[in-house]
C-alpha cells in the first residue's frame, strides 16, 4: 500500500469536517488524478507538478488553494469534486490518470 492508499484509507476511518474558504484567485488546479482498484480518487496532481493524498488535497480545497474544486459533507464525511460548470471533460473522473 503506498502513501496515497493510506492516506484514503485514513480519510475513510477518521472524516473530515466542513469548512467553507474563500477561493484564491492564484490557486492551482488538479490536472491530473490516481484512483484505486475500486476506481475511488485517491490523489491528484496539479499543474505546479505536485502530487497530492487525499487529505492533503481535501485541506488545499478547504483552505481555497485549488481552483475548480468544492468540498461538500457527504457520507459521514467531507468529500472533494469539482465545480459543476457543464463541461465534462475537467471533471475530475476524466481527467489523465498519473
Amino acid at each position: 500500500m503506498d502513501r496515497f492508499d493510506k492516506a484514503y484509507e485514513e480519510y475513510l476511518t477518521n472524516g473530515e469536517s466542513s469548512v467553507e474558504k474563500a477561493h484564491d484567485p492564484n490557486a492551482v488546479k488538479i490536472t491530473a488524478v490516481r484512483k484505486n482498484d475500486d476506481g475511488d480518487l485517491i490523489a491528484f496532481q496539479t499543474n505546479t507538478g505536485e502530487e497530492l493524498d487525499y487529505l492533503q488535497a481535501l485541506d488545499a480545497a478547504k483552505s481555497g488553494k485549488l481552483s475548480g474544486v468544492d468540498v461538500f459533507h457527504k457520507y459521514g464525511r467531507d468529500i472533494i469534486r469539482s465545480e459543476p460548470d457543464g463541461t465534462k471533460e475537467n471533471n475530475l473522473d476524466y481527467l489523465p490518470e498519473f
